[in-house]
């Protein structure tokens, strides 16, 4: 069985990550699984860029991302919006016919990788796994409560605009145009994305599929605790240590990052002033303005799996403030490596943290109540040690790579044998 994955990178974001470990999976149970993508950051031969080295393609590659957004231009205040719209035409439905796969995995094609109109093009059986919520909106990423997705898009917060007509109303008209009777298999990490995919009026009708992100849990396990703050040399003073991080940590406002900051204030005015140091990564130290008041180590920027795992196996709790997630693999690698999560009751991060379990989930995007969580997760040594022992059990219990790749392939043989 020849599987053939798209998505813009192979490693570099966390939706690229998630597809990779998927490819890798599939392999190790022995799939003939490639990547074909836009950006290719690793040495696998597996991974093959869409464009080769030094052609006016690969070039060209490099600026699809600031070309996807020229539609944007006429919104003045849409500068920070997460927003795609896939105008740019392309040559990889042609790529992907030659190569002639039994089954086209899509997965997150944006920054001017895939062009709307091109996905029925592909010739082939289609899966598509959703890693946030583009594929049913008319260009943002996450909808922000907003559920305009659910008619045609038009009046779009996020650009701002006030006109039905406007860019979201033009992309989701592509997408309905295109995708009219195109007979895609949805894959979703979690069941808060499939349920808004289902609601959708882009995607509503075709299957979706639940399967959760895995990890390699042979890697993705504890370091004893000490050990792995002597590595990333944070200092063994006797505090809690609570860790932050995401991809985009201080940038992306989803990420919640601002809500974090005024938990740690809450906790500052209490007896854990002097009780707690922070630990923060993912983003450039200059992104991290804000005096969060506690004494703290910023670890930078995390690109491998190894300095992950250590640091999620420091912390004495993990806070992901995250506003969405369409999933949240920080949550489910810091349990698989014996963190309990601290979070909001929000979107797929629900369905990753089990409450006094597992960690604590706040009420949303209430900072006071995510003050208590992080103080509650922290306080008895007792209770420590029992939150990071059932976080690594529920790990094992879900987010097995090996129980992913299986499902996939299942998945695959059920499509191939309907067609």
């Amino acid at each position: 069985m020849d599987i053939l994955h798209l998505s813009t990178s192979d490693i570099e974001g966390g939706a690229a990550r998630a597809a990779y470990r998927l490819h890798s999976a599939l392999r190790h149970i022995g799939v003939n699984s490639h990547m074909l993508v836009q950006s290719r950051a690793s040495r696998d031969a597996t991974v093959s860029a869409a464009y080769h080295k030094q052609s006016l393609g690969a070039i060209g590659a490099r600026l699809r991302p600031s070309a996807d957004r020229l539609p944007l231009a006429a919104y003045r205040n849409a500068g920070s919006a997460h927003f795609s719209t896939q105008w740019i035409p392309e040559s990889i439905a042609q790529q992907v016919r030659r190569r002639a796969p039994n089954v086209v995995h899509l997965h997150w094609i944006c920054d001017g990788y895939l062009q709307i109109e091109s996905l029925p093009r592909m010739g082939q059986p289609l899966v598509w796994t959703l890693h946030d919520m583009w594929g049913f909106t008319g260009g943002c990423h996450y909808s922000e409560g907003c559920d305009r997705y659910r008619d045609a898009c038009g009046r779009c917060p996020q650009l701002p605009s006030g006109r039905e007509r406007d860019v979201s109303r033009w992309v989701w008209w592509r997408k309905a145009r295109a995708w009219r009777h195109w007979p895609v298999v949805v894959v979703s990490p979690s069941r808060w994305l499939a349920e808004r995919a289902q609601q959708s009026s882009l995607l509503s009708g075709l299957p979706v599929h639940v399967i959760p992100h895995g990890l390699d849990l042979a890697l993705y396990r504890p370091v004893e605790r000490n050990r792995a703050r002597a590595l990333l040399r944070i200092p063994e003073d006797g505090r809690r240590l609570v860790v932050f991080g995401a991809i985009s940590a201080a940038a992306d406002r989803r990420k919640g990052f601002d809500l974090f900051g005024q938990a740690i204030a809450r906790l500052n005015q209490s007896e854990w002033a002097d009780r707690v140091r922070l630990a923060t990564f993912g983003a450039d130290p200059s992104e991290i303005k804000s005096d969060l008041g506690m004494a703290s180590t910023h670890l930078g920027v995390l690109r491998d799996d190894l300095s992950l795992v250590l640091a999620y196996s420091a912390a004495d709790a993990m806070v992901v403030p995250s506003r969405e997630e369409a999933f949240g693999q920080t949550a489910s690698e810091a349990l698989a490596c014996g963190a309990p999560v601290v979070c909001f009751d929000t979107s797929g991060l629900r369905e990753i943290v089990d409450h006094g379990i597992n960690g604590y989930r706040a009420v949303c995007y209430d900072v006071d109540d995510l003050a208590r969580g992080i103080a509650w997760a922290v306080e008895h040594e007792p209770r420590m040690q029992l939150l990071a022992r059932q976080a690594r059990e529920k790990a094992q219990r879900v987010f097995s790579l090996d129980a992913q790749a299986r499902a996939h392939e299942r998945l695959y043989r059920e499509i191939l044998d309907a067609n």
